[in-house]
């Protein structure tokens, strides 16, 4: 199986195990397996809004194995990454949640509402309530030179209605008022990938996420392997068209995909499928799981693109085939 190479599996969560409320299909047995078969379990999220308890309260009730010890979120690496910059006990402005303020007491630091109260430090997270008011309270902070921390930069977040604006579009706000752009603890920046080390103890992790531009681009900046699934935001375009900092090692439909043998992917071949270049574009051929299809495709495509990346309309034929 996929997962037999790795001691712990660095979970992505929203697009990956669940949508909003709902579990991804087949992702809760698959997870069950795999920490059946001694793999170690670690959800790691760019979601700063709930507490750790809070989220493994919600994976249990999808189904998932989880405790609070099992996540990881970039609040807690923002808090960290703040707490190693400023004195114990500094006031801290919080723009965000409750799992964010939780995160900031948990390493000795003081958060705070107002401007007034002369915080060191503005760190800010996605929270569904988050008012006009403390955006201001934020942005007065950091214009007093308050060290400006954000949780994440993803410019939206899947849900079983479409993508809602993120963290990354809220922190425009601040940014656009006070010309001044905020420190990222969350994916791809390397302070996520390290809290999640710190926490698990892992030797041979393997991310696992559903968007290029965070979970693939973090593991690769991080130096380990990848798994993209399907389920969230990252598209057979996408990947086909990724250029190198965002190629997975391993691409699946599903978390399913973990409990499988992995099959050779080499010269555009994998499984029945043949994918070449014919008239500078790319062509696939065969038969089997549609998967396999964009494996072997991909393998040409980045053969191809090398340091680089392909145009849309040159990967057409291969999608029209996909279809």
């Amino acid at each position: 199986m996929l997962i037999d190479g790795y001691d712990t599996l660095l979970l992505d969560l929203d697009g990956v195990v669940y949508l909003g409320s709902h579990a991804v299909p087949g992702a809760p047995a698959a997870l069950e397996e795999a920490g059946r078969r001694g793999v170690r379990l670690a959800y790691v999220t760019n979601n700063a809004s709930r507490t750790p308890a809070a989220i493994a309260s919600h994976l249990r009730e999808l189904g998932a194995p989880a405790s609070a010890a099992d996540v990881v979120t970039s609040a807690q690496a923002a808090a960290r990454l703040v707490a190693e910059r400023v004195p114990p006990g500094s006031n801290v402005l919080v723009v965000g949640g409750s799992g964010l303020r939780l995160a900031v007491r948990d390493r000795g630091l003081r958060p705070v509402s107002t401007a007034v109260e002369s915080p060191v430090a503005v760190v800010q997270g996605i929270a569904p309530g988050v008012s006009y008011g403390l955006l201001s309270e934020g942005a007065l902070a950091v214009r007093q030179g308050a060290l400006f921390v954000a949780s994440n930069g993803d410019t939206t977040m899947p849900t079983r209605r479409g993508e809602l604006p993120g963290n990354g579009a809220m922190v425009r706000v601040i940014a656009t008022a006070t010309g001044v752009e905020p420190v990222y603890a969350g994916k791809p920046d390397p302070p996520l990938h390290r809290e999640s080390m710190i926490r698990t103890g892992a030797r041979r992790p393997l991310v696992v996420g559903d968007r290029l531009d965070t979970d693939i681009e973090g593991a690769t900046n991080a130096g380990v392997d990848s798994l993209l699934v399907l389920t969230g935001v990252a598209s057979a375009v996408d990947v086909l068209t990724a250029g190198p900092r965002h190629r997975p090692t391993y691409i699946g439909e599903d978390l399913g995909a973990l409990l499988l043998p992995y099959p050779e992917v080499r010269d555009g071949v994998c499984g029945g499928w043949r994918a070449w270049w014919d008239d500078a574009v790319l062509r696939l051929d065969g038969d089997g799981s549609r998967i396999d299809g964009l494996r072997a495709a991909c393998d040409a495509a980045w053969a191809v693109a090398g340091e680089g990346r392909l145009e849309e309309d040159v990967v057409k034929p291969v999608l029209d085939r996909l279809r």
